[in-house]
């Protein structure tokens, strides 16, 4: 049984405690948040506290703050020599205080509060500088998720970047797709078979081989007429500047 504290108490820390919380060799032993309102989620399932001082022992402790709070938050720690993950994409393993020993469980995936979500799917990268604590972090993540990876402080920085294009930033042009369409009184959700299976087509092909549009087809008429038709100077800015971005990948200049 691998006993676990979760440091933090937000949507991360939620969705990973309801993996841990079905899983036979897992044990959350407690919750720690310095504030006690989110930890009413836990009360009923769970040991938690507010003061860093009864956080409890544990064979890992996962860090599932904000990403400024990791390196403080680390050196308030009342213990020495134990297993301190954090589950931020962009934070170094580094930050955690050399008082105890730094490691990474990062969950690649977009969390919302009250959204199920299938762990099983989702990509676990972690990283440790000793074998056995790799292991140990190895094990717990297979139990929740059939994929894991072995990855590096640069290649998890790395991977959080494109994590922010393919989904962040999508995210952002499906809020102007629809508002569009709300400007236009038209139902945003004739575009939604057109999202899924834009989706759907790049699990089965290259991104660069699913690329359809006017801006690869450098069909000038058309981009022209969208230009003249968007409403505001920030919608014609973000579609002069992807539309640039289309041609340029695929061999072709505005």
């Amino acid at each position: 049984m691998i006993k676990v504290v979760i440091i933090g108490a937000g949507n991360v820390a939620s969705h990973l405690f309801d993996a841990f919380y079905t899983t036979e060799n897992i044990s959350v032993i407690q919750v720690y948040n310095r504030g006690q309102k989110k930890l009413a989620y836990f009360e009923n399932k769970t040991s938690t506290t507010t003061s860093i001082s009864k956080i409890m022992d544990a064979d890992v402790y996962i860090i599932s703050v904000s990403d400024d709070s990791i390196n403080s938050l680390s050196k308030k720690l009342q213990f020495n020599n134990k297993l301190i993950a954090h589950t931020s994409g962009s934070v170094a393993m580094n930050q955690i205080s050399n008082h105890n020993i730094p490691s990474v469980f990062y969950p690649l995936q977009t969390f919302t509060a009250g959204k199920t979500v299938d762990f099983k799917a989702i990509p676990l990268c972690i990283e440790a500088t000793k074998i056995n604590d790799l292991l140990l972090l190895e094990r717990l993540a297979k139990s929740i998720s059939d994929n894991v990876y072995h990855i590096d402080s640069k290649q998890r920085k790395a991977l959080h970047i494109a994590a922010v294009f393919v989904n962040n930033f999508v995210n952002h042009l499906y809020q102007k797709g629809e508002q569009i369409c709300k400007e236009n009184k038209v139902s945003f959700d004739i575009l939604k078979p057109l999202i899924l299976e834009t989706a759907k087509k790049v699990s089965e092909l290259s991104p660069l081989k699913s690329q359809t549009g006017p801006a690869k087809r450098n069909d000038h008429k058309v981009i022209e007429q969208h230009l003249s038709d968007l409403n505001t100077s920030a919608q014609q800015e973000i579609y002069t500047l992807l539309t640039k971005s289309i041609q340029e990948t695929h061999g072709d200049k505005l």
